[in-house]
């Protein structure tokens, strides 16, 4: 950090967005594809093929078909993903590799502006892939609106919260084949045991208990509560562990980014 900089974030840190956004655009045809053919890819797997194996699952006292149960979620494993791999592999690329930090840090901005700028952009990446899953899932008919309308501001948060997370991560990691390990320690173990493609019931006690730990756990009830038009006080916990995860891991990278920068 520069002579005369100070630690305050102002919304110079829009400017951190600003530049994130402009390099999207220029390369958004490519960046569009994966939100738009995931879903359709998972899909067609589970409804073509496991879909007729499982048939119906039972989800809060109702049979709702197999691939009903699982598109929101996929909206929410989306969200996860790209905040976490945008303030992980692509902050890392720009803070180590493409010394995009050290050109920032020679303006007015602050570092917390930058590592705030940074986090924001990777929900914003998390809205911009759930508007693009929302549109295809809703040609299969399987979101109920208005209240699937509340999936953005939904993806929003659980940018928030795994974008930062995310960054912690990129704080702590000494070279970029290192977040291999958050990888398949973290994000693969959520991916499979928040009740993405199963409900959480058909797991032992224990295993539901560590289960609900698991932000994803809170992010997929939340999507999967909107996309069937509903919002009760399961829906509100979940928003209030986002925002709690979010409000503890924020602070927390900008803190360990700062020590990592700051020498």
């Amino acid at each position: 950090m520069s002579e005369g900089q100070t630690t305050a974030i102002t919304r110079r840190f829009l400017r951190v967005w600003q530049r994130n956004l402009l390099v999207y655009r220029r390369t958004w045809k490519i960046n569009f594809l994966p939100p738009l053919l995931e879903p359709l890819f998972y899909l067609l797997a589970f409804g073509v093929g496991l879909a007729v194996l499982v048939g119906s699952v039972s989800y809060r006292g109702s049979e709702v078909s197999y691939v009903a149960f699982i598109a929101p979620a996929l909206i929410a494993v989306n969200a996860m993903n790209s905040a976490f791999f945008e303030n992980t592999y692509a902050s890392f690329v720009r803070m180590y590799y493409q010394k995009t930090f050290d050109a920032m840090l020679a303006t007015p901005l602050s570092l917390p502006e930058i590592i705030s700028g940074e986090i924001l952009w990777g929900a914003t990446k998390s809205v911009i892939g759930t508007a693009i899953m929302m549109t295809v899932i809703s040609a299969f008919g399987l979101l109920h609106y208005p209240h699937a309308l509340l999936l953005l501001p939904v993806a929003l948060l659980g940018g928030l919260a795994f974008g930062a997370v995310g960054m912690l991560f990129t704080s702590i990691v000494p070279n970029i084949e290192t977040f291999n390990l958050p990888v398949f320690l973290f994000v693969t173990p959520m991916f499979l045991f928040s009740g993405t493609f199963f409900p959480l019931e058909n797991l032992p006690p224990w295993a539901q208990s560590l289960a609900r730990l698991l932000p994803l756990t809170h992010l997929v009830n939340l999507t999967r509560a909107l996309s069937f038009g509903r919002f009760d006080g399961e829906g509100a916990w979940a928003v209030a562990y986002l925002a709690l995860f979010a409000a503890v891991f924020f602070p927390l990278a900008l803190w360990r980014m700062q020590r990592r920068l700051i020498k």
